[in-house]
């Protein structure tokens, strides 16, 4: 057995973390690569599915692992760049990509994702609208002023695009949280009383 197509497969992989989001060029500072983003779909996924009752969790993981592959071969696009290009086929992309590999099974899996048919493939894409908010939210402490500025579209997306209840509720969430509160809380000087003596 040959593993030729298979490690050719995780060299493609690999080169999602030189795929810039197609929205970049618009924030003119760095964001997350396309392989960064997918594993925070992953995880917030997974938050989604097992609030909504979802138990295939391995359906759910695919699905969030397969969903930006193809932008590997078709490039990640903006919501201005969306607008002119046209005839961009992932699925297409998604074949070729699995081809005569030992996951050739993740072109349907991309397929019924893209179909967004089931309640695992509107999580992922739930979860894959709600990674934006975040990011949003942690530039903003790097003092852009995109999120504000995007509130309107944000909100669009919240209210006529977000499938589930509990991506809803995220969103909201996201509009009051504090990226930094995680480590403020968790850190030497608080939970080591003699740190630093």
């Amino acid at each position: 057995m040959s593993f030729f197509r298979d490690v050719e497969l995780l060299y493609e992989i690999g080169s999602l973390r030189n795929v810039p989001r197609g929205w970049r060029q618009h924030l003119g500072m760095d964001c997350a690569s396309d392989l960064e983003h997918t594993i925070r779909v992953a995880y917030l996924s997974l938050i989604i599915a097992r609030h909504e009752g979802v138990t295939d969790e391995a359906k759910i993981l695919k699905m969030a692992l397969v969903h930006d592959m193809p932008e590997t071969r078709v490039s990640d696009h903006s919501i201005v760049q969306k607008v002119y290009v046209t005839n961009i086929n992932e699925i297409q992309a998604a074949r070729d990509m699995f081809d005569q590999t030992t996951l050739s099974d993740f072109a349907d899996v991309f397929e019924k994702f893209e179909d967004r048919d089931s309640l695992e493939a509107k999580i992922v894409k739930d979860a894959d609208n709600l990674d934006i908010n975040f990011e949003l939210k942690e530039l903003e402490e790097q003092g852009s002023r995109l999120n504000e500025k995007w509130q309107h579209f944000r909100r669009l997306v919240r209210d006529e695009k977000l499938y589930t209840q509990t991506a809803k509720d995220i969103w909201e969430e996201v509009q009051i949280s504090d990226p930094s509160s995680w480590h403020m809380v968790m850190n030497k000087w608080l939970k080591v009383p003699d740190a630093g003596k």
